[in-house]
C-alpha cells in the first residue's frame, strides 16, 4: 500500500488510512479557546501564520472573535498545540461555516482533524451541517470524503487565476428539506485606493498585510470587492507608470459598478453641503472631495459599505451615515463583522420608512412600459418577453399582474399570480435594479406567503425562469426549494404537534409529488426555528422551541406593526416590514433564541387602544449593550432612533435590543380578560409587567384564539 501525505492546502489534514484516527495518540485533546485571556490564543496564531500561503491572511483580532463566539478550538498533545479548527456560526444560515482546518505537519496521521470534526459535530449536533469551500487544484477530494464531507457543487473563485471553489458538505442527520433553506449571497463592499493599493502590494507591511486579509481564502464566499469611477481616477495618478500598469491589471478582479453620474452628483452636493456646515468656512480640499465621491458613487450604487485605511476619509464617516446611509469602515472590521454588514445591507426596511412607494394592477396592454425595466437574460429580451406577459391573458387562468413604482414611479418590482387548486403560481416575479432591490425582493415573497395563506393555498410555485438574482437570492433564504420548473414554498398552516405537522406537511407533499420529512417531538429549538421559517405559518407546539410574552406600549406597537392604527394611516405599499428591533430595559429574565414571542399591548394613554395580544414573531437574537452600540447595530431597520434607544436605558446605562422577524398580526385581538381566562383554564402562571417566558401550551392557546373564526 502507497502511503500519501497530502501537502497542506487551504485546509490541512492528516492523511493515511481512514480508520488512522481511532487507534491514534489519544492523548490529544480538542479544547475551545475562550479569547483574550486563552493561553490557547498565541500557538493558535502562530500555527496558522505558518501556513498563510494556503489558508490566507488572517487577522489576530478575527481568531479573537472567532473564539469569544465560539467557533475556535485548538487541538493539543502534551501542552502543545498541534492543530485547530476555526469555524463561524451563522445566525440565518443554520450551518457551521468552516473557515479553517489546520494541523501541523510533524504532527500529521495521528486523527487530529477527525478529532477536530468530531468535536464540531458533537457540540453543534443541531446545526444542519458543517460545510467548507476549497480550491479544486489542491488536489484534497480525498481528504473531504475521508472525512464524510461530500460535494455540493461549485463556484469561481475571485482571485486573478479564476480558481473553481468546491462547496463540501458534511450533513449532521437533519432533513434535506431545511439543509436547501441556505442564500449564497455576498457582502459587496467597495474600497478606495488606500485598499486598492494595499491588495496590489503596494505601501507598508501593516498596509498591505490589513489590505489583503480580504482576500483571505476563508472569506471566498461571504464578500466580494467591487470598485467605483474614482478608483479608476486614483489609480491614473499613480506616478510610477511601472506601478499604475501594476495596479491597473488588478481591476479586472474587482467588480466594477457605474452608478447613475446624475444621481451621484446630487448626492456628492449633499455630502459637501453636510461637510461645509459642521465646517463653515474651511474650503473643500481636492481630497476630501475626491473622499466624498467615494461615498457618493457607493450609495449610488445601492451599496452600504466602503473599506478605506485612509484616515482623512475614515473622518467623514458619521457624515457619509448621516446623509448617504454608507458606512465607512477598515479592513479589519469588515473581517470581523461580514454576517452583520451584510444582513444590513441586504435588508433595509429603515430606508422603504418615508417613501412613496405605491402599488398597483396593471392591465392587459401596457406590456411595453415594462420591458424596459424587468427582461431579465438574453432569452427574455424585448418582444420575447412582451410576448410571454400577452400570453398570460390567454391560457384561461385568472391572472393578477402587479407592480410596484418608486416615489418617482418607475417601476421596481413585477408579478403575475393566479391560484390553481391549493398552489399559488407566480408566472413572473421581477425586481428592477434599484438601491433596495434586496429589501424589496424580500419583503415581496413574505407578501406572496401571507397572500397564499390568505387564499388557503398550501404552496407557492414560482416559475418564472428568468427571476433576478435578488430575487432567487432571497427566495434561497426564504424556505423556497429550487427544482427544474422553478422555486416552491410549502405553507403548513398548523398549530399543534409534530405529528400533526407532519401529517400535514405529508398530505401537501403527496399532492406536489414530494417526499416530506416527519418532524420528531421536542426537536433542539434551532431546527424547530428553521422549520417554522421554511414550513412558515407552522408553530410546532412540542418542541422545544420556547415562547415568550412581550409588554409593549401603544406608541411603539403604532410604530412597529400599525396596530393600533395611526390616525392618519401609513403606506402599506409593502406591508410590515419583515424584520425589527425593540428595545427595552436591561434586565434578563431567562431570554433565549431562538424563540417564539407574543406581543401584549399594555394599557394605552389618551383614547388608545391597549391590553391586547394583537401578534406574534419569531425572536431571533438578544442582546445587551450600550444604547448607541446598538443603536448602529440595528439603525437600518428603522423605527427607533438614537434618543429613543438611550431613552430605554435603566440605571446601569445598559438597553436589551430584541430582533425579531415574521410578524404575524392576529385577525381577532385577544383582549387581556381572554387572555387570562386561557391561562386560568390551563392553570398556568401569567405575568405581563415585563418580558416573560410562557408554556407553549399558552402560546398555543393564544394563537388559535388569535385565529378563530366563530
Amino acid at each position: 500500500m502507497v502511503r500519501r501525505r497530502l501537502r497542506l492546502a487551504r485546509f490541512t489534514w492528516d492523511v493515511d488510512r481512514p480508520d488512522k484516527w481511532r487507534r491514534g495518540n489519544m492523548a490529544i485533546k480538542v479544547l475551545p479557546v475562550s479569547g483574550e485571556g486563552s493561553e490557547l490564543m498565541g500557538p493558535v496564531i502562530a500555527l496558522g501564520d505558518r501556513y498563510t500561503k494556503y489558508l490566507g491572511l488572517l487577522t489576530p483580532p478575527a481568531y479573537h472573535k472567532h473564539a469569544e463566539d465560539g467557533g475556535l478550538l485548538a487541538a493539543v498533545e502534551d501542552g502543545e498545540v498541534v492543530g485547530y479548527a476555526l469555524f463561524g456560526l451563522p445566525k440565518r444560515n443554520l450551518h457551521v461555516r468552516l473557515a479553517h482546518l489546520c494541523v501541523a505537519e510533524e504532527h500529521r496521521k495521528k486523527g487530529v482533524a477527525h478529532r477536530l470534526i468530531k468535536t464540531i459535530r458533537e457540540q453543534h449536533a443541531h446545526r444542519l451541517g458543517i460545510r467548507a469551500k476549497c480550491r479544486r487544484d489542491y488536489g484534497l477530494s480525498d481528504m473531504w470524503a475521508g472525512l464524510g464531507f461530500v460535494p455540493k457543487g461549485e463556484s469561481v473563485g475571485r482571485g486573478k487565476d479564476r480558481e473553481i471553489l468546491d462547496t463540501w458538505w458534511l450533513d449532521l442527520g437533519h432533513e434535506d428539506l431545511f439543509t436547501e433553506a441556505q442564500s449564497e449571497a455576498l457582502l459587496v463592499v467597495t474600497v478606495d485606493h488606500s485598499v486598492f493599493a494595499g491588495l496590489r502590494g503596494a505601501g507598508s507591511e501593516q498596509a498591505v498585510k490589513e489590505s489583503q486579509a480580504l482576500e483571505a481564502g476563508w472569506l471566498a464566499d461571504l464578500i466580494e470587492l467591487a470598485h467605483t469611477p474614482q478608483l479608476l481616477h486614483a489609480v491614473r495618478d499613480v506616478e510610477k507608470a511601472e506601478e499604475r500598469r501594476h495596479q491597473r491589471a488588478g481591476l479586472a478582479g474587482l467588480r466594477p459598478l457605474s452608478p447613475d453620474t446624475a444621481a451621484v452628483s446630487v448626492r456628492l452636493a449633499e455630502l459637501v453641503a453636510a461637510v461645509r456646515k459642521e465646517s463653515p468656512g474651511v474650503p473643500l480640499a481636492a481630497e476630501q472631495r475626491a473622499h466624498l465621491r467615494y461615498v457618493a458613487e457607493t450609495s449610488c450604487a445601492g451599496l452600504q459599505v466602503l473599506v478605506t485605511r485612509d484616515p482623512g476619509l475614515a473622518a467623514l464617516a458619521d457624515i457619509a451615515w448621516g446623509v448617504a446611509r454608507v458606512k465607512v469602515v477598515s479592513p479589519a472590521v469588515v473581517t470581523l463583522h461580514v454576517d452583520e454588514l451584510h444582513q444590513a445591507q441586504v435588508y433595509r426596511p429603515a430606508d422603504l420608512m418615508g417613501t412613496a412607494f405605491s402599488a398597483e394592477t396593471v392591465t392587459p396592454g401596457s406590456e411595453g412600459e415594462l420591458v424596459a425595466f424587468f427582461d431579465q437574460a438574453d432569452g427574455d429580451r424585448g418582444s420575447a418577453f412582451a410576448e410571454r406577459l400577452k400570453r398570460l391573458a390567454t391560457d384561461g387562468m385568472l391572472w393578477h399582474r402587479e407592480l410596484l413604482r418608486d416615489g418617482a414611479g418607475r417601476p421596481v418590482a413585477l408579478n403575475d399570480w393566479a391560484m390553481d387548486g391549493r398552489t399559488l403560481n407566480v408566472a413572473f416575479l421581477r425586481t428592477a435594479s434599484h438601491p433596495l432591490e434586496e429589501t424589496l425582493a424580500r419583503q415581496l415573497l413574505f407578501m406572496l406567503k401571507k397572500l397564499a395563506r390568505e387564499r388557503s393555498a398550501q404552496a407557492v410555485r414560482i416559475a418564472d425562469p428568468y427571476m433576478s438574482a435578488a430575487a432567487k437570492a432571497a427566495a434561497g433564504s426564504d424556505g423556497f426549494l429550487a427544482d427544474e420548473t422553478g422555486f416552491t414554498a410549502v405553507l403548513v398552516d398548523v398549530c399543534g404537534s409534530a405529528d400533526a405537522v407532519s401529517a400535514v406537511a405529508a398530505e401537501i407533499g403527496s399532492r406536489l409529488g414530494r417526499v416530506m420529512p416527519a418532524l420528531d417531538p421536542q426537536v433542539p429549538p434551532e431546527i424547530a426555528s428553521v422549520a417554522e421559517r421554511v414550513w412558515w405559518p407552522v408553530k410546532l407546539i412540542d418542541s422545544a422551541l420556547p415562547s415568550f410574552i412581550a409588554p409593549i406600549k401603544p406608541r411603539w406597537s403604532t410604530e412597529l406593526f400599525d396596530v393600533p392604527a395611526m390616525l392618519v394611516p401609513r403606506a402599506d405599499a409593502l406591508g410590515i416590514s419583515r424584520e425589527h428591533v425593540y428595545y427595552r430595559s436591561s434586565g434578563r429574565r431567562g431570554e433565549s433564541v431562538p424563540a417564539r414571542i407574543l406581543w401584549y399591548v399594555s394599557k394605552g394613554t389618551s383614547g388608545q387602544q391597549g391590553q391586547m395580544v394583537i401578534g406574534c414573531s419569531r425572536l431571533d437574537e438578544v442582546i445587551v449593550d450600550e444604547p448607541d452600540t446598538l443603536f448602529s447595530k440595528f439603525e437600518h431597520l428603522g423605527v427607533y432612533g438614537r434618543a429613543d434607544v438611550r431613552a430605554t436605558a435603566d440605571s446601569s446605562g445598559k438597553v436589551m435590543a430584541l430582533r425579531f422577524s415574521d410578524t404575524e398580526i392576529f385577525p381577532v385581538q385577544v383582549t387581556h380578560s381572554r387572555l387570562t381566562a386561557l391561562a386560568g383554564k390551563l392553570r398556568l402562571p401569567l405575568s405581563l409587567m415585563s418580558l416573560s417566558k410562557i408554556s407553549n401550551a399558552l402560546f398555543q392557546a393564544v394563537y388559535e384564539e388569535g385565529h378563530r373564526t366563530t
